[in-house]
């Protein structure tokens, strides 16, 4: 047992040339000292006469090797205790080990005597220590006195012995304790703003069903800037956007609200995807150009039967058909939103009756172990045995993916159902349409055919008084505004009574103060005051749509 280590810790000590006698070595030092029946001769009281060695003060001081082992041991400001024998009998503890735990006993097992060593897990290392001739440390354990030690457990050589050192580190362990305090808190902090910025009820179109879920990372994962949101834009069309920031903590959630915000402002716009990406782009940038963001704005018009939608640097779409069959979109559209000089352009997807389209982050599909499109294709064959609600398809894509409460990624998933309508249902949603032709005599024309099929949709009579006098109102000024080729629209769902009457002219009606004495200008304020909600959008062919809706009584 050499202490030859401990020597320049010690006060008034320095190190004896390395060929000095045997009386240095630690049998020789141990004499008298009273042991513990079976123990090994322990730690001599008495020290050597003190050699000429000056302390600090300049006084004569004891050298190392006119130190007894009890000594060198007492003197250490750490706890020491030497233990002995396969039960670990207690065969010395110093004072710094008194002063922490109590006095203890020689010549009791440890395990009866050092209860300290039990909350610290050190009896378990004992044994392992004796057969196997290795030290053994655990690390920052805290005992029920409020402090922290790390205690390493070193053999003894041919004494079958071991040796018990702790290390306080109570400071180091409160220091790191309120440093995993602060950062959970911070994280607590950016999950509420987070989930504060997302959508707290989704809207429910009339022709899809939606759920959604989000679901931070763990505990050491920085929460990120995942966002979903769905969009309802009149006429029975639907905005669906995805999104994820690359960013972590407080300041990535910040700037996915702003993002978010902003896309609900330009959707109200009516504006083509590619269209609202591209100013999501601009913004982007202005916000802050060091944190890119990919994301997905696609939009469902119910009388096409598919997604319209464009890609800033997104995953993508994938959606399962009644069949099973999992189609995916094509690659992105265009680059992440904020790397600026990209024109972005839109693409479809088909989205017919009965089929379940998914949008995602990253953070569901990405794994350091493979490839992110094998993550995509894995995502793909879990869709496509996924069956059910909407909220149930987000759950079984969560499981399916290995997604647990630690992840180390958030995730975010938005599952879209556009069902298949039959029986009785099926009654409940109706469509009917009329190319207007002819000139002016195409007025008349229009308020008879509102007037059998909102009679054939059963409708009460107030109802369709309201309906046809919109149809008037909506056709007489496509025909004096716009130009060929106009067509009317009804539509009829389970909610509402949707009229559109579209034309080839691109610009858009507002609504205006006519005075008393104008004899046009009252036909959109006519239709505001009327109907519960009206709009108007350019078409990608060219032209116009001008809409209104009107509430079905429940």
């Amino acid at each position: 047992m050499n202490f030859t280590r401990w020597s320049a810790r010690l006060p008034g000590t320095q190190r004896r040339a390395a060929a000095r006698d045997d009386r240095s070595s630690v049998p020789a030092a141990r004499a008298e000292y009273a042991r513990p029946e079976g123990a090994p001769a322990q730690l001599d009281d008495a020290a050597p006469e003190p050699s000429g060695t000056d302390t600090a003060e300049g006084l004569p001081g004891p050298a190392l090797d006119d130190l007894s082992a009890r000594e060198i041991l007492g003197r250490l400001p750490a706890p020491v205790a030497l233990l002995h024998g396969p039960d670990h009998r207690v065969a010395y503890v110093n004072d710094a080990y008194e002063a922490a735990f109590g006095p203890r006993p020689t010549g009791v097992p440890a395990a009866e005597a050092m209860p300290e060593l039990d909350r610290l897990s050190v009896l378990p290392l004992l044994d392992q220590v004796l057969r196997s001739g290795t030290p053994r440390t655990v690390k920052s354990r805290r005992t029920t006195e409020g402090g922290s030690y790390t205690v390493t457990c070193t053999p003894i050589a041919g004494e079958d012995g071991v040796l018990v050192y702790a290390a306080d580190v109570t400071d180091h362990a409160e220091a790191a304790e309120r440093l995993r305090t602060s950062e959970r808190r911070h994280r607590e902090t950016a999950v509420t703003l987070q989930r504060s910025l997302l959508p707290q009820e989704l809207e429910q179109p009339d022709d899809l069903r939606i759920a959604a879920t989000y679901q931070p990372g763990g505990t050491d994962a920085a929460v990120g800037g995942d966002w979903y949101d769905v969009i309802t834009l009149g006429a029975g069309r639907t905005a669906l956007v995805i999104g994820d920031v690359m960013g972590r903590g407080v300041r990535a959630a910040a700037v996915m609200g702003q993002l978010r915000t902003a896309v609900r402002a330009y959707a109200r716009l009516d504006l083509p995807p590619h269209e609202v990406i591209q100013l999501l782009d601009v913004l982007a940038a202005e916000i802050d150009a060091s944190q890119i963001a990919t994301c997905v704005y696609a939009v469902h018009d119910p009388n096409e039967g598919q997604l319209v939608y464009a890609s800033a640097g997104h995953l993508p779409i994938l959606v399962r058909d009644e069949d099973g069959t999992v189609q995916r979109a094509a690659d992105p559209t265009g680059p992440p939103l904020g790397t600026g000089g990209w024109v972005h352009t839109s693409g479809t997807i088909a989205l017919p009756p009965g089929s379940t389209a998914v949008l995602y982050t990253d953070g569901l599909v990405e794994r350091r172990s493979e490839d992110i499109d094998e993550g995509v294709a894995s995502l793909a064959r879990a869709l496509a045995g996924a069956k059910g609600s909407p909220q149930v398809v987000c759950d079984r894509l969560i499981r399916s993916l290995g997604v647990t409460a630690e992840h180390d990624d958030d995730v975010a998933v938005l599952v879209v159902q556009h069902p298949a309508r039959t029986g009785a249902n099926a009654e409940l949603f109706h469509n009917a349409a009329l190319d207007l032709l002819g000139g002016i005599e195409a007025a008349p024309r229009a308020r008879a055919f509102a007037t059998g099929v909102l009679t054939s949709w059963r409708f009460p009579v107030e109802l369709r008084d309201l309906g046809v006098l919109a149809t008037s109102e909506l056709v007489a000024n496509s025909l004096q505004h716009g130009t060929p080729p106009m067509r009317l629209g009804l539509r009829r769902t389970d909610r509402r009574l949707i009229i559109e009457v579209t034309d080839g002219d691109d610009h858009l009606p507002r609504r205006r103060q006519a005075e008393p004495a104008d004899e046009a200008g009252r036909g959109i304020s006519i239709i505001a005051s009327i109907a519960t909600s009206w709009g108007s959008r350019r078409t990608p062919g060219g032209g116009k749509a001008v809409w209104c809706e009107f509430a079905l009584p429940q």
